[in-house]
């Protein structure tokens, strides 16, 4: 399976890639967020690689969602895709973008990709463990390290959002004697805790599911740990939410090694 993924994420990312070249254009979605021809079109390449390979598979794709497109997931193995994570760095010429998707089984992510196609760089995470992959211009593998989290550092190294920081996270920082913070888009923040490059990227904000289920598989897999405020991991699959839209996520902290 995570073949397929890698499959269809580097599919899209050579379709985002020309559009990035050639100069994107943005509209704003009904929740005020920005979308592009990217998104819509890595999506739908992405849909037509997993229904080819993996039929019997729900797949819960971002701008799908935003058109009322919402497969069953309740008591099933599922799959989430967010075609473009971290669209404002696509608008802004900004290489940190990536193409997510993972696999969710009982509430966890078992496997997932991260593909920052402008950087020719992608994480994998599965029961075989973390990788990382460089991605040579003709969108093929060309090499494959595996990666895994390193003994927390002290003071920790920090990772946090570029483009959606708050006073919450600079108190987590300041709190933990955090002072060395590197600042990144999109979900390449868990592969950096995942490769051993950061100690923990505090997430005060809101994300969905798509935004966060491949990188969690991929830190997972490479020993780390994502948990809520309350300490419990990161579940998926939340829909009915009282107090929340179907696959929101609550604020959360993303761990390497153990502090």
């Amino acid at each position: 399976m995570i073949r397929v993924f890698e499959r269809a994420a580097l599919a899209a990312g050579r379709v985002i890639l020309d559009i990035y070249e050639a100069g994107p254009n943005a509209v704003l979605k009904a929740d005020n967020s920005p979308v592009t021809e990217a998104d819509e079109r890595a999506e739908a390449l992405i849909l037509e690689i997993l229904a080819d390979a993996l039929a019997d598979i729900p797949v819960v794709a971002e701008e799908s969602v935003a058109c009322g497109r919402i497969p069953e997931t309740e008591g099933k193995a599922f799959i989430l895709v967010d075609p473009l994570d971290g669209t404002k760095e696509f608008i802004n010429r900004r290489d940190d973008f990536t193409v997510n998707i993972a696999l969710i089984e009982n509430g966890v992510p078992v496997a997932g990709i991260v593909y920052a196609p402008a950087k020719g760089i992608a994480y994998v995470g599965s029961s075989a463990g973390a990788e990382k992959l460089m991605v040579a211009s003709d969108f093929t593998v060309s090499r494959r390290t595996p990666i895994g989290v390193r003994d927390c550092q002290s003071p920790p190294v920090g990772v946090a959002s570029r483009s959606h920081s708050c006073e919450q996270t600079v108190g987590f920082l300041r709190d933990n004697g955090i002072n060395n913070c590197k600042s990144v888009g999109s979900s390449l923040k868990f592969c950096l805790v995942a490769e051993g490059d950061a100690d923990v990227y505090p997430r005060y904000g809101r994300t969905m599911e798509w935004d966060t289920a491949a990188g969690d598989a991929v830190l997972r897999a490479a020993g780390g740990r994502t948990v809520g405020l309350d300490g419990n991991p990161l579940s998926y699959g939340k829909r009915r939410q009282a107090n929340d839209s179907d696959f929101a996520n609550p604020f959360f902290i993303a761990w390497g090694a153990k502090h």
